[in-house]
């Protein structure tokens, strides 16, 4: 494999857009559901998800909480980017 070979990689298929999507943005690219997205980010995303001497399984947890604050900025962007 060479440097080369990177530009015959296949073009990253586009999902289609769901309902879910399309549901999700409309709630959260309005003021108040930019506020509480940004609400929630304050409380998951930007906290850490694991300390020294806590017990493991709670950075799974906290992962599994981020995820889904993931899962709605992937829904927006995935609708704002298909405008």
């Amino acid at each position: 494999m060479s440097w080369d070979s990177l530009n015959d990689a296949p073009e990253i298929i586009e999902q289609p857009i769901s309902d879910d999507d399309l549901l999700v943005a409309k709630v959260f690219v309005t003021k108040d559901g930019q506020e509480l997205l940004d609400l929630l980010k304050l409380r998951t995303l930007d906290q850490p998800t694991f300390v020294p001497g806590d017990d493991p399984s709670y950075g799974y947890f906290r992962e599994g909480q981020n995820s889904i604050i993931r899962e709605i900025i992937q829904k927006i962007n995935r609708v704002q980017n298909r405008k």
